[in-house]
């Protein structure tokens, strides 16, 4: 048998069982798979699964397990061997599909996934997973929350206003809606109390946000959304892999002569991070002056308003990210006085 120089076990995550597969690349670069297994997706399932790879794999060669994240069902083994010291990859399903297209594979089930998945691994070089703090957790499961119950709320006034529109409206029917939408409000004013007293109790996260709110329309939900989703920004590198992940990023199909699409945004990234920038954009647009003038310059270029305001967007969030990252409060004036000491820097050398 070759020597084997990679090892990988492919998780397939379902509500109830875990589909894994166990692959090896050998020095002749051959990718084969070796044993399949399932387990309950549940404590005593991981410990068993642990067990049966350390029996398979070769300790002198680490070992990776790639998981598929599905929904929610891949987040407890995904930290159980976290903190278990496995190295651990956590991949988008987008990726998953696009991987599994280039194998030309027509049987789809969790068998071929999980195999499908220790390939990928073995194949391919992949960002490990760290488990998010758990401060940001809450705080982003109360702001994920928290846009559920306005989204309620919205759809409620819309029906209120519906039934009190109408030619026979119903008392009772209006007296129901009235009775939710107060309901929903007191839960709202909860969760953002609730929101608050998280961030105040933790004093260097706290300082942090109150410099991210000097942006002029980035208030206290809005901040810690954008914290919350990218888990204090751990794992991002640089600007561009921020928008990329909020799905910001602007893609283009230009082919030959015959394919010519209009540049647009990806959508392929975290909604929330999109929804939650929408009216922080607006207005920034009215109130500071950089974000007026770039918003006027794309106006004027293309004349789609909205298309401006989704660059304004993704201004916020790279200046959120860069606040952040510095520990610093937002200066207005930076780019000027930057120009500003460049100049004066220039003159004293000639």
């Amino acid at each position: 048998m070759e020597k084997k120089i990679k090892q990988c076990v492919g998780i397939d995550c379902g509500y109830k069982e875990l589909v894994v597969a166990y692959g090896i690349m050998d020095e002749k670069f051959d990718v084969k798979i070796l044993s399949n297994s399932k387990f309950k997706n549940q404590e005593k399932g991981f410990e068993k699964l642990l067990k049966w790879s350390k029996k398979l794999t070769d300790q002198g060669i680490e070992v990776t397990y790639l998981i598929e994240a599905t929904g929610v069902y891949h987040e407890r083994i995904s930290l159980y061997l976290n903190e278990h010291s496995c190295k651990v990859s956590v991949l988008l399903p987008n990726k998953a599909k696009a991987f599994m297209r280039t194998l030309s594979v027509k049987t789809v089930n969790d068998k071929v996934s999980a195999q499908m998945l220790a390939q990928m691994g073995l194949e391919k070089k992949l960002e490990l997973w760290q488990a998010p703090q758990k401060i940001f957790n809450e705080l982003r499961q109360l702001t994920r929350e928290r846009d559920q119950l306005m989204h309620e709320q919205t759809q409620v006034k819309n029906q209120l206003h519906a039934e009190q529109s109408g030619a026979w409206p119903n008392p009772q029917s209006i007296k129901r809606a009235q009775q939710r939408i107060r309901f929903l409000s007191k839960q709202i004013i909860e969760i953002e109390n609730e929101i608050r007293t998280t961030v105040q109790n933790n004093e260097n996260l706290n300082e942090k946000i109150k410099k991210v709110c000097t942006i002029k329309g980035v208030g206290l939900i809005t901040a810690v959304t954008i914290i919350a989703e990218t888990n204090g920004f751990n794992l991002i590198r640089n600007k561009k892999q921020l928008v990329s992940y909020a799905g910001l990023d602007v893609i283009t199909k230009d082919s030959g002569i015959s394919v010519r699409s209009k540049p647009r945004i990806s959508h392929k990234g975290n909604k929330y991070l999109r929804k939650c920038l929408h009216y922080p954009a607006l207005s920034a647009i009215r109130s500071t002056d950089n974000m007026k003038a770039l918003f006027k310059r794309l106006v004027s270029r293309h004349g789609i308003k909205m298309k401006a305001a989704v660059a304004v967007q993704r201004k916020l969030l790279e200046l959120v990210y860069i606040l952040w990252k510095k520990d610093e409060v937002f200066d207005p004036e930076y780019h000027t006085k930057k120009k500003e000491l460049a100049s004066a820097n220039s003159y004293e050398l000639t």
